[in-house]
């Protein structure tokens, strides 16, 4: 490991008990900053509304943490809406946002749209498939971002538990993230949970970031905010156990070939030979071969977006 990241893990990377709540209220107080969580659903009727209200409870009635909770829900078909809606989060329609450009499925580009609904000058973001959830998460991550100024995005760590086994899984972290980030961006390679999607960070960083529009998410904005604010403006903190719905074998493939394609974009900003993944399904007549194409479009940094730029001079 680079000397480099072994200081960094060090000096970066903490505990949640680190910064008791009481420690972060008065930073917050001190420092005037306003905190938005940002949950992206689609199809979360079962675990949404808990999140929700855990955050409600916790870091909005008794502390006053958390200034609003925004669902982006992006075209759910159960009752993702209307579950969060009922447990206090402000609901918005994935498409209702920038209407001019024509949304696109994908985790980045709901993260994306996010910013032009939320007025916080902290971001924080939270899957909405998380079971058992602690309010520790956003406590934990939010924290440094509040009390410490040269910290621009801090990512959750935790143990990830697959069918009762201890820190199995995360499956396309140790098989496609972890090997890459470690090979071409040795300075990212302490990140526990480099793809885990519970994170915030300043919105003045997010604003200047491109954001892929699918799963490479996470490692596209990794890898951007190193390059535009250097590795010790990013940190992690531990917040313990994530439990959530794993994904199948074939899913996990077509989320790889996201980031690999997210990496590789980044490494030559070139483009793939072919932007398409084919996986094979035992059928009636032997293995079947179903192709996905692979996410290919980036949305700009939403500081280039005149209709933010417009509402932040409003």
């Amino acid at each position: 490991m680079l000397e480099e990241v072994e200081r960094w893990l060090a000096t970066r990377s903490w505990s949640v008990a680190d910064r008791p709540l009481h420690r972060v209220l008065a930073a917050k107080q001190r420092t005037g900053q306003s905190v938005s969580v940002v949950l992206p659903a689609l199809n979360e009727e079962e675990t949404v509304g808990e999140i929700v209200r855990v955050i409600r409870h916790d870091l909005m009635h008794q502390a006053q943490l958390v200034d609003e909770i925004v669902v982006v829900d992006s075209g759910s078909t159960d009752r993702t809406s209307q579950v969060a809606a009922s447990a206090g989060a402000r609901v918005v329609h994935r498409d209702e946002i920038l209407p001019r450009v024509p949304a696109v499925p994908g985790k980045g580009e709901v993260l994306w749209r996010s910013l032009l609904v939320t007025g916080g000058d902290v971001v924080c973001f939270v899957d909405a498939d998380l079971r058992e959830f602690s309010s520790d998460f956003v406590l934990g991550i939010v924290g440094p971002l509040l009390t410490d100024p040269g910290v621009d995005l801090v990512k959750a760590m935790y143990d990830r538990p697959l069918a009762g086994a201890a820190g199995q899984g995360g499956r396309v972290t140790e098989l496609m993230a972890r090997p890459l980030l470690n090979m071409h961006w040795p300075q990212l390679a302490g990140f526990v949970q480099p793809l885990g999607g519970e994170y915030a960070a300043r919105r003045t960083l997010l604003e200047q970031l491109p954001f892929p529009v699918g799963y490479g998410v996470e490692l596209g904005m990794l890898v951007d905010a190193l390059h535009l604010v250097g590795l010790d403006a990013l940190a992690q903190v531990d917040v313990g156990v994530r439990k959530h719905r794993h994904q199948d074998g074939q899913a996990l493939g077509r989320m790889a070939a996201a980031i690999y394609r997210t990496a590789q974009l980044r490494l030559a900003r070139g483009h793939l030979i072919r932007p398409s993944l084919t996986q094979f399904e035992r059928g009636a007549e032997g293995f079947e071969p179903h192709t996905y194409s692979v996410d290919t479009e980036e949305r700009p940094p939403m500081a280039e977006i005149a209709e933010y730029a417009a509402r932040r001079v409003a």
